[in-house]
């Protein structure tokens, strides 16, 4: 049996290790986050505990002698062992985790009302729901899948279509004193609330008026926000189905007319391709896809 007690500095081990492999002490400084001078120092420490001469020093160059690299084989394959054995731990400890990404709209209006049933199906699942807008790094991030709304280009990722969406208008049944308009034509002496980089004109076309583009007033950021500024009755919105299911059944908002366009994006069920094997990933995804084929069409 070893004596466990007599084992070098791991930070030595590592330094040493690192070197022998780079065969340069500044490259295996930069590796670890240490300055030159202590990877320099923690091998000459190790070399004499040890006894042993790890490299042979030509001025500023280095050369592994054949004890060092003996030894740094060893070293490489046992540093493997105990990496291996964490990232076997930390998936472990992963298991009963599930970590969603989300557009904030799409996750304050659709995903957040329904998920509560995934989670009674699951009780003993710990569920993490983030929503973001912006680029997420799976990986670095622990994030096991996303939803995300767009035309599915994810490089290096999984990436499948789950559901297409359509813009109609939405009102209030309060607004303007509940006197609504009664023809798309009506629209133009309403207050149109507007969402970025979601334009009317499209929606206009397909109705059958020439009108540009409202200018001027608030514009939302964020979808979410521009369905509740309509359910509070502020003016009409060109909402998404989606984001604005909820609204619509609960009868805070109504929908205008019944001439609809699609949007260009989609909804994507998004994740690393080593994530998709995952059980919760897949109990998860199962759910999802049912629930997709509930919602109300156009």
């Amino acid at each position: 049996m070893h004596d466990f007690r007599r084992l070098p500095n791991l930070a030595a081990l590592r330094a040493f290790e690192a070197a022998a492999r780079h065969g340069n002490f500044t490259r295996a400084a930069e590796e670890i986050h240490v300055t030159h001078g202590a990877i320099s120092h923690q091998v000459r420490a190790l070399e004499e505990e040890l006894g042993v001469t790890l490299f042979a020093r030509h001025g500023k160059r280095i050369t592994v002698t054949p004890e060092g690299e003996r030894f740094a084989e060893t070293l490489r394959r046992a540093l493997g062992d105990i990496a291996g054995a964490a990232d076997a731990l930390r998936a472990d400890s992963r298991h009963n985790k599930l970590t969603i990404t989300a557009l904030p709209s799409f996750a304050a209006r659709w995903l957040s009302p329904r998920i509560g049933r995934f989670i009674e199906q699951h009780p003993d699942l710990e569920v993490m729901l983030q929503s973001s807008s912006g680029l997420t790094d799976f990986v670095r991030e622990s994030v096991d899948l996303g939803i995300r709304f767009g035309l599915g280009n994810y490089p290096g990722m999984h990436s499948e279509k789950i559901m297409d969406d359509h813009y109609y208008p939405v009102a209030s049944p309060r607004y303007n004193g509940g006197r609504l308009p009664a023809t798309p034509r009506e629209l133009a002496a309403s207050t149109l609330l507007r969402c970025e980089m979601e334009p009317w004109t499209p929606w206009f076309r397909a109705a059958g008026l020439s009108a540009i583009e409202p200018t001027g007033g608030l514009v939302f950021q964020d979808s979410s926000m521009l369905v509740r500024a309509a359910a509070e009755g502020h003016g009409i919105a060109l909402a998404r189905h989606a984001i604005a299911m909820t609204e619509l059944a609960s009868g805070e908002l109504v929908r205008l007319f019944d001439i609809s366009i699609p949007c260009p994006d989609s909804y994507f069920f998004v994740c690393p391709p080593q994530s998709l094997d995952k059980p919760q990933v897949q109990a998860f995804r199962s759910w999802l896809l049912k629930e997709l084929e509930e919602v109300p069409g156009v």
